[in-house]
């Protein structure tokens, strides 16, 4: 199909700078591009009608890393790695509330906890908080609360550990409240728009589609787990995060974001709702994937894990089902780097996008020549 002028014009003329993907890392990306550029003309190009791999597929959690994933990331990262990782975390959930109001974004510093059945994390403790106080600002970031354990009605768990830093909000008001600030600051969207083909040439990059191509002077690849069907030279798996939410609960106890097993698990209060997610690590193999689909091996197994540790001896029906898909790799920094001359790669977020985000928009509009 021909382009006319009128297209060519507007909506397919060149742009200063591109980015692919409008989630998380694509909306904080062009902001901060365009407060720091503010004549530069900036065109984001999203593939679905809304951001669906994880921005707004996810948990909703606020959070910066649990005890066993700190440690954990520790063992294989080494500590100034994690520490980095944990600061960049945090300063991303601050700007997150320093943007936005808790109305807007249903934020809630509701705290954030961990249910182990062991009590070998609890030996490191004290050398995790000793790690974190300059990060965190406390003297004890973790600390166990075993007279939550039993508030919270966890009867089957035998340790409650618990950080008074970390909350919850909307995901799908996040990414609203992004896009009308991007909208306030001049910032333009195609969406519908997958990219099949990106070359590069010494003046401009050009990006192609089915039915017509745009040139930039500038190209940011924010599209996460679906980044190596243009980028294939790059350490990143495509991780699947299976959710389900629970109907209304009487008299529902437990109210905060939930850890367990190095953050494989994850659940928390929606309302008066459980909604729970995760367990990929039962199925590692089947879990690289980028289908967003959910697997009766996993929505079982889920089911049963609020059967057994969430809500022992409740009754409780399922209403909604689906699936996100994050990025993984050889470790859990993410990746932000530029792969030529005209452009970057910010990607691989680890499952931690909500408080990455921010951060990464900042430091890719740092990398960005005047």
């Amino acid at each position: 199909m021909d382009s006319s002028i009128w297209e060519l014009e507007t909506f397919y003329r060149k742009r200063d700078l591109i980015i692919i993907g409008a989630g998380f890392t694509g909306l904080w990306t062009a902001i901060s591009v365009k407060e720091k550029f503010p004549v530069k003309s900036v065109l984001v190009v999203e593939r679905s009608s809304v951001p669906i791999g994880a921005s707004t597929r996810n948990a909703g959690f606020a959070c910066f890393g649990s005890l066993t994933e700190i440690i954990a990331d520790s063992q294989k990262m080494g500590w100034e790695k994690t520490l980095e990782l944990v600061k960049m975390r945090l300063q991303g959930l601050k700007k997150i509330q320093d943007c936005f109001t808790p109305d807007e974004i249903d934020f809630e510093l509701c705290g954030g906890y961990e249910i182990l059945n062991n009590d070998s994390p609890l030996a490191k403790i004290d050398e995790v908080n000793y790690h974190l106080k300059p990060v965190t600002g406390l003297e004890k970031t973790f600390s166990l609360n075993q007279k939550k354990l039993k508030e919270f009605g966890f009867g089957n768990s035998e340790y409650l550990i618990e950080n008074p830093c970390e909350g919850s909000l909307h995901s799908g008001k996040l990414l609203q409240k992004l896009l009308e600030r991007c909208q306030q600051l001049g910032i333009e969207f195609l969406f519908g728009t997958e990219v099949s083909k990106i070359s590069e040439d010494e003046d401009h990059v050009l990006i192609k589609t089915e039915n017509f191509e745009i040139s930039t002077e500038n190209l940011i690849i924010a599209t996460n787990a679906f980044t190596k069907n243009l980028v294939e030279d790059l350490d990143l798996v495509p991780a699947r995060g299976q959710i389900l939410l629970t109907e209304p609960i009487e008299n529902l106890k437990i109210k905060g974001t939930f850890h367990y097993d190095e953050g494989f698990y994850y659940f928390r209060n929606l309302g008066n709702r459980i909604l729970l997610g995760g367990a990929r690590n039962l199925d590692f193999e089947t879990e690289e994937t980028s289908t967003l689909e959910t697997t009766d091996i996993l929505q079982n197994h889920l089911e049963n894990f609020i059967r057994t540790v969430v809500l022992p001896g409740q009754k409780f029906e399922v209403t909604h089902r689906w699936s996100g898909i994050m990025a993984m790799g050889a470790e859990k920094s993410p990746v932000v780097k530029a792969i030529s001359k005209r452009q970057i790669v910010a990607v691989r977020l680890s499952g931690m996008g909500v408080a990455l985000a921010p951060q990464i928009g900042e430091n890719v509009a740092e990398m960005i020549v005047k």
